[in-house]
């Protein structure tokens, strides 16, 4: 399921965005526009519409337990 992270850069109006393959791809993306870019705007997917870091974090914890790849917690 493809995701679709919305951000703006400092000194700009316009809202960037850029395409990922899977919820822990977001979630990279998110970690570095936090800390470089700017304010992240929105997180959107086909089949969730607009969603929170939360429900990523969630969705990529889900993903990770069904393709056996979680870590131990």
């Amino acid at each position: 399921m493809t995701y679709t992270v919305g951000f703006r850069k400092r000194s700009n109006v316009a809202v960037l965005t850029t395409e990922v393959p899977t919820a822990n791809h977001a979630l990279a993306v998110i970690a570095t526009v936090e800390q470089s870019v700017g304010k992240l705007d929105f997180i959107r997917s086909p089949q969730e519409g607009d969603i929170g870091i939360e429900m990523l974090r969630l969705l990529a914890k889900g993903s990770a337990l069904w393709l056996g790849d979680a870590p131990d917690d």
